[in-house]
């Protein structure tokens, strides 16, 4: 493409590519959160699988202990303790590079366990984990993590875990922001701190995944597993904790300590148990819904002379098909003003993409993917992101959103509240305001009444009197007081009543001022 030569028109098209990568950088917060609730579940995962791994870990001790069987287990058992150590360093340089990029990006609110301040910083990963090669040297250490991990188990067990071990280190394909294909760019090239996290998060869980699974195998690789019927424990290991709509979820679930010889019969909540074979049941379903699944079941071990049963629980988050919702003002919807709101969904132009929210009034907005909603009733309501194809209109993502009443606004005379007020000041004013302090919306509340009255600072109290509106000359026996008010007196405004755009009449609090 030619560069016009018209100073005027390059400067236009300068401008145009300006704009256009400020909006490429602008990440909705809606996405934001989506990250911060999948960082959260995959920590939560974490936490369980390591409370799992620790039950095999004692299991191999508890095998150790017995003469009979040391000599047999020790070998095994020095090998989970070498894959539990370099598991939880690994864990623990993850966790580093998680605070480097936070403190990199602005730091944490109130100190070390706030609130990431900048969740949509895009330059702290970009700096370190691109620029710096912080990225290449993660992926070399998950790639030496794991082959340390296969290189304590039996060639043939090591064959298999090799490409189905959870730590998986795959370059992405070439792209226009990639053409080298570079792992750290793909995975850390202008990301937001808060997907930089969850990614490491997720990093974390497959470190504890493919823990697991390596434990498991040295404890049955130590044969004549002894099982304490009473701490059998039911684990189960879902292979994705993220997954998008259509995509196919797979987990591995299984006792703990189990005899080889024995498969246990295994029930699923949801999903299809497709076989069960050397004491390992595996699960499978293809993702539908939006937001976090659970999954519960029960595991079955037939010991003859009686079957011992234990429950089951583990949860993946799906998540839709690129769809997002962003509130521009509020996270909530607010009744009786437009509530702007801006919606996308990848793969479709956004004059194809629409928004129905059953009983809200939808109207356009100032561009393209923006409308504004008017609701009516406090409490929930579902906005179902829509999007045209040529089979007519279809869902591609939801969201719920609370809806509230506006809230109360405050009165005030004079611009205050209450307190000390100059006469002079006093005397000049018209009328009660009723302010809404600190709302983005351009809401007006109306004073509709209000009784006032005085308490002079010598005799007796005049009023109260009724005025109809906001202005004090409403009643003429309001200004007659108002015009004999002197320092030391008390003005008593009560019994506020406004009027919003909800049309809902709002009491208001007593105004109390003292002259002076």
């Amino acid at each position: 493409m030619s560069m016009p030569k018209e100073p005027r028109q390059l400067m236009i098209n300068l401008m145009y590519l300006v704009l256009t990568a400020m909006l490429a950088l602008n990440v909705s917060s809606e996405i934001l959160h989506a990250f911060q609730t999948i960082n959260q579940s995959i920590t939560s995962s974490n936490s369980s699988i390591e409370e799992k791994n620790k039950k095999l870990y004692d299991g191999l001790d508890e095998q150790e202990s017995q003469e009979a069987s040391r000599d047999r287990v020790k070998p095994y058992n020095d090998k989970a303790k070498q894959v539990k150590a370099d598991a939880a360093e690994m864990i623990k340089y993850l966790e580093e590079w998680k605070e480097k990029v936070i403190q990199e990006s602005g730091g944490r609110e109130d100190g070390p366990n706030g609130d990431i301040k900048r969740k949509d910083n895009i330059d702290a990963s970009t700096l370190l984990l691109v620029e710096r090669k912080g990225g290449d040297e993660i992926k070399k250490k998950l790639e030496d993590l794991k082959a340390k991990m296969l290189s304590v188990i039996n060639e043939d067990a090591k064959k298999q875990f090799e490409s189905s071990l959870p730590i998986k280190v795959v370059n992405p394909q070439k792209s226009d922001n990639n053409p080298q294909a570079d792992w750290s760019t793909g995975y850390f090239y202008n990301m937001p701190t808060m997907a930089v996290v969850t990614l490491l998060s997720k990093f974390q869980n497959d470190v504890r995944n493919s823990e697991a699974v390596i434990v498991n195998e040295l404890f049955k690789e130590a044969g004549d597993v002894q099982v304490k019927f009473d701490e059998i424990q039911a684990i189960a290991v879902p292979k994705n904790s993220y997954v998008l709509a259509g995509q196919k979820v797979e987990a591995s679930i299984m006792i703990a300590a189990y005899n080889k010889a024995v498969n246990p019969q295994v029930t699923s909540s949801g999903g299809r148990v497709s076989k069960v074979e050397n004491g390992v049941a595996m699960w499978e379903t293809v993702a539908a819904g939006v937001g976090q699944q659970t999954v519960r079941g029960t595991v079955t071990l037939d010991l003859g002379p009686r079957k011992e049963t234990k429950p089951y629980e583990f949860t993946y988050m799906v998540g839709s098909e690129g769809a997002s919702m962003q509130l521009d003002k509020m996270n909530v919807f607010y009744i009786g003003v437009p509530n702007p709101i801006t919606v996308s969904a990848a793969g479709y132009s956004l004059e194809d993409v629409s928004v129905d929210i059953p009983g809200a009034n939808i109207t356009a907005g100032a561009a393209k993917g923006k409308f504004d909603i008017m609701v009516s009733k406090p409490g929930t309501v579902m906005a179902n992101i829509m999007a045209k194809t040529a089979n007519g209109p279809k869902k591609v993502g939801a969201q719920e959103i609370r809806v509230k009443r506006i809230p109360n606004p405050i009165a005030k005379v004079g611009g205050v509240t209450g307190g000390p007020i100059f006469t002079n000041i006093f005397k000049s004013q018209l009328g009660v305001l009723a302010d809404l302090e600190n709302f983005d919306f351009a809401a007006r509340f109306v004073v509709t009444s209000f009784d006032f009255s005085v308490v002079p600072k010598r005799g007796e109290a005049i009023g109260p009197f009724s005025v109809k509106g906001s202005k004090f000359d409403a009643n003429p026996q309001v200004i007659d007081a108002i015009k004999r008010c002197k320092p030391g007196d008390k003005i008593y405004i009560e019994e506020i009543s406004a009027i919003g755009p909800d049309k809902s009449t709002r009491k208001l609090g007593t105004v109390g001022l003292n002259l002076r």
